[in-house]
């Protein structure tokens, strides 16, 4: 018997008036997840418990079976255990993420990049991705600020992309940060962190400034037309503490298989196999697929998490959030259905959410969810889909999402 959790992470949205008021999973054309909604159980998830902080990881965390209140610290942990970065118990990783700052040009300057001198009230964020920097770039500015910022007690360590993180050795975790992305087109200075330790990270932050925003590399970025990373946004903290292993408690072998730090990280901090980041490196979805049924060859279950790329993440293109749900059905979903049947009995449950942040907004409401059982006669769900109104049309009341992966193993289920 074969096991798969497959994390759609961000695929859930609203009513689209340029979709003529569908969502676009209802305006995508998905065979594949339609088939197991309409061949297993369609539902909601119920919803998370109440004061669980938000952010990168969360729904990750409870459908591997961990409760978030207890277990779910931010992204950053996750992060850290990817990218190999060993920290002790007592250290705190923060998310440290390269954005574009501009001056706000209703503070009667010009509106621009060149014109801020510190953080402020004048400061407006641009761009929570720095224009999508590439990695090359960005490990170049990661470095020069370890090297001017680092220390005995503070470590910066490059990522991919915008993301990167900071170690805070034997630091301080309580202070209030904010994810910038739900800072797009707004003032900075009532999202600057506050609270236990705000103080070192608001030095921290105003000095990367100084720091970035006359580098070399920033100037080509500006004549080249492109996006200044002129800063770097601390939030997404949490310490690294030891999670029971998923592997150890059901008895079997698993493995992750994620093109997402965050998700990896999670993974591994559960007791699961990475799938060695080189091989999903720039990989297309239907490689993830296959890497995916070759790991399942030999282990017994497999995390799946696929996400949409950045640039239709980040974008405000609706249509090309249509196509790109219809690339994971097709390059993802289909291979992987079709490579589970010749594997033989299987269970599979498919999840899809809004992500954390869904259109500069903190997501809201519940995922849903698909579950099927290769043994189990198919449901009468002719016509049903893997939509959000199918699933909250359901009859199958809101399931606990920490409890899936349980069910997953549970003899007879």
């Amino acid at each position: 018997m074969k096991h798969v959790i497959l994390h759609a992470d961000g695929m859930a949205d609203h009513p689209r008036k340029e979709l003529r008021g569908r969502t676009p999973l209802q305006a995508a054309l998905t065979p594949h997840l339609d088939r197991l909604a309409q061949d297993g159980e369609l539902g909601l998830l119920a919803a998370a418990p109440e004061n669980v902080r938000q952010g990168g990881g969360l729904m990750g965390t409870t459908i591997l079976g961990y409760d978030p209140k207890k277990y779910y610290q931010g992204p950053g942990p996750f992060e850290a255990a990817s990218l190999g970065v060993v920290v002790s118990e007592h250290d705190v990783v923060y998310r440290c993420t390269m954005v574009t700052l501009r001056a706000d040009a209703q503070s009667g300057s010009k509106g621009g990049l060149n014109e801020i001198k510190k953080l402020g009230p004048q400061v407006v964020m641009d761009d929570p991705t720095a224009g999508l920097i590439l990695t090359e770039e960005a490990r170049e500015l990661i470095e020069a600020i370890n090297e001017q910022l680092g220390s005995e007690m503070i470590q910066f360590y490059p990522g991919l992309g915008h993301r990167h993180l900071m170690v805070w050795v034997n630091g301080k975790s309580r202070a209030i940060c904010t994810d910038p992305q739900l800072l797009v087109g707004r003032p900075i200075a009532d999202a600057l962190p506050t609270g236990d330790g705000s103080d070192i990270l608001w030095k921290l932050m105003d000095a990367s400034f100084q720091i970035l925003r006359d580098h070399p590399l920033n100037d080509e970025r500006r004549e080249a037309g492109q996006k200044p990373a002129n800063c770097l946004w601390l939030w997404g903290q949490g310490r690294a503490i030891l999670w029971p292993n998923l592997s150890e408690r059901l008895k079997m072998s698993g493995v992750v298989v994620s093109q997402s730090d965050v998700h990896r990280g999670l993974g591994i901090m559960a007791g699961l196999e990475a799938v060695d980041g080189a091989r999903l490196a720039g990989a297309d979805l239907r490689t993830q697929a296959e890497v995916a049924l070759e790991e399942l060859k030999k282990n017994d279950f497999a995390y799946v998490h696929v996400e949409l790329p950045d640039e239709v993440v980040y974008g405000s293109d609706v249509a090309a959030k249509v196509k790109g749900i219809e690339a994971v059905d097709r390059e993802l979903v289909g291979p992987l259905l079709d490579g589970l049947a010749q594997l033989g009995s299987h269970r599979i449950v498919a999840f899809c959410d809004s992500g954390s942040v869904h259109h500069g907004q903190a997501a809201e409401g519940p995922g849903f969810f698909a579950y099927r059982d290769s043994a189990a006669a198919p449901s009468a769900g002719t016509g049903r889909r893997f939509i959000e109104a199918d699933a909250r049309a359901s009859t199958v009341p809101p399931r606990d999402a920490t409890k899936f992966v349980v069910r997953l193993f549970a003899k007879g289920s």
